[in-house]
């Protein structure tokens, strides 16, 4: 059994796509209607007692893309709730530009932000970011351009000047950073990694690590235990490399259960298994889908050896089912499969805590 981070105690989080399509039975035919619905749902599971609402970002398809302005509104509308990203394409950003928007998010929720960065999965777009005038150097590999774009990023929350000062129209020996500055934002950025290779170097670089549910490689181990040794990899990483604290690592699942004869119409002949194929050219592993009785679903996660590894569990939801049906799911989530996690609602843990401090 792998253990979770001793500095962390169990977080739990949804994860939207916030998928749109005016099709029968969705409740987001609109793009503002996925983007709306995001905010209520955010909402719900502060009120729910969860930890956190993430955004999965795509360019060029009907779902959730440039994330800050709608991370926000979010933020105008909870208090507590981590808000954040899995994952931002970095190929598609100007590091810049993204710093100033994340440390405004960052400063108008009271430090609540965690980013999530990486090169990102395929995209529906052929070179979607060249059309977005992101154009990587001959012969670099779009992982190695958006590693490079990322330091960049890291550089610039973490006050680096990056550009002389103007004296008359000449340059200065002064050099500016960009602004706004929030302090502590460079501790809460995460790598989605696909890889084991890649989960080391996000140790080594002192990020957190976002485990994809997409591996891009392949071992014949079941996905979650390939998934358990990417992350024991980037602790050892984090370790060696010296970094100061624990560093803290997401797993994201789809997790169904079923209660009632709608649930199992939707989701009652899913496919439980891994999937294995070819992404790209390179034999790739997708993570199972945990659909059923509430206890069932616990028991089966509670062997999830990434699950338990990790500190942090993702939960995707079927954004489209409208913001009432996914509340009801995270909420029997949350009273009847999360505890065997060893997860507790915000407000017991936080009286937990200052429980055993008072002893």
């Amino acid at each position: 059994m792998h253990a979770t981070s001793p500095t962390h105690p169990k977080r739990i989080g949804f994860l939207t796509f916030g998928h749109w399509h005016a099709t029968g039975g969705s409740r987001t035919p609109t793009a503002a209607d996925a983007l709306k619905q995001t905010v209520d749902l955010a909402v719900e599971a502060e009120r729910i007692g969860l930890d956190g609402a993430y955004l999965r970002v795509h360019h060029f398809g009907k779902s959730l893309s440039t994330p800050f302005p709608l991370l926000a509104a979010m933020a105008a509308r909870t208090e507590r709730v981590e808000l954040g990203t899995a994952v931002i394409d970095m190929r598609y950003e100007n590091p810049l530009a993204l710093a100033e928007q994340a440390a405004i998010t960052d400063l108008l929720s009271d430090g609540r932000l965690q980013i999530g960065v990486s090169r990102g999965s395929p995209e529906s777009a052929y070179r979607g970011y060249e059309a977005f005038g992101h154009t990587p150097a001959p012969g670099q590999a779009p992982g190695d351009y958006a590693r490079v774009k990322t330091e960049q990023f890291r550089a610039a929350i973490s006050a680096t000047p990056v550009v002389h000062a103007d004296r008359g129209g000449a340059p200065s020996v002064a050099m500016l950073a960009v602004q706004p500055q929030s302090a502590g934002l460079r501790q809460r950025i995460w790598w989605g990694a696909g890889t084991r290779q890649t989960a080391e170097w996000a140790g080594e670089q002192g990020m957190h690590l976002m485990s994809s549910t997409l591996l891009s490689e392949d071992t014949g181990v079941p996905f979650d235990e390939l998934q358990a040794e990417q992350i024991a990899l980037f602790r050892d990483a984090w370790r060696r490399s010296g970094h100061a604290g624990e560093p803290r690592v997401s797993v994201s699942r789809s997790v169904l259960p079923v209660t009632d004869d709608f649930d199992r119409l939707l989701f009652g002949g899913r496919d439980d298994n891994d999937q294995v194929g070819l992404l790209e050219g390179v034999r790739a592993r997708f993570g199972r889908s945990y659909t059923g009785a509430p206890d069932e679903i616990a028991e089966e996660l509670a062997r999830d050896a990434a699950v338990q590894a990790a500190d942090t569990l993702l939960l995707t939801v079927p954004n489209q089912l409208g913001v009432e049906y996914n509340a009801r799911m995270l909420e029997t989530i949350a009273r009847h499969v999360a505890p065997a996690l060893g997860w507790q609602p915000a407000h017991e843990r936080d009286t937990t805590r200052g429980a055993l401090q008072a002893r």
